[in-house]
């Protein structure tokens, strides 16, 4: 990444248009019938744990996370992160996600959990979520359904329907 002069900054209100379409053009109108996208309709991402990453004033990458609850258990769910296309392959992504984690962790965040590919997630510590231990609204892949602890043993002992933690809305406001 050292071509890039990269900034890596929290997501603020002027933001959601320009992540939107960022949205729109990686991933298409079918993310609105993705399991995660279900329980982004029912609460806001927090700005503050949410970020962005400009070159220049170019918005190239952005990653979001909204409270949830798996169980009673409190934890975030990562996403969606994504790059703009031409951009991919520098850390970027990998950037957001390092800045994202360290965030959580600093504001005593125990678990955040995420849809994805655990080849990719796992090089930054997320693990499988045990088959029949926590369960997404609508299907998903179980393979896909990824845990990082960021405090030793947070997730032992944890299950549930993964649903919003409505008690943390007033957080993202």
């Amino acid at each position: 990444m050292s071509d890039l002069s990269l900034t890596i900054l929290p997501e603020t209100p002027g933001d959601a248009q320009p992540i939107e379409r960022l949205h729109e053009r990686t991933f298409g109108p079918g993310r609105y019938v993705l399991s995660a996208y279900r329980l982004r309709e029912h609460v806001d991402h927090i700005l503050d744990l949410s970020f962005t990453a400009r070159i220049g004033t170019l918005l190239v990458g952005s990653v979001r996370q909204l409270p949830v609850c798996i169980g009673e258990t409190p934890a975030l769910l990562l996403g969606p992160l994504t790059v703009e296309p031409p951009f991919r392959g520098r850390g970027i992504a990998r950037a957001l996600l390092e800045r994202a984690l360290a965030e959580d962790k600093a504001k005593d965040v125990r678990l955040v959990i995420l849809v994805g590919d655990e080849p990719y997630y796992s090089r930054v510590g997320f693990k499988k979520i045990p088959r029949g231990t926590a369960t997404m609204p609508g299907p998903v892949d179980p393979a896909r359904l990824l845990v990082r602890e960021l405090a030793d043993g947070a997730f032992d002992g944890v299950s549930g329907a993964i649903r919003p933690d409505w008690s943390a809305v007033t957080v993202s406001g």
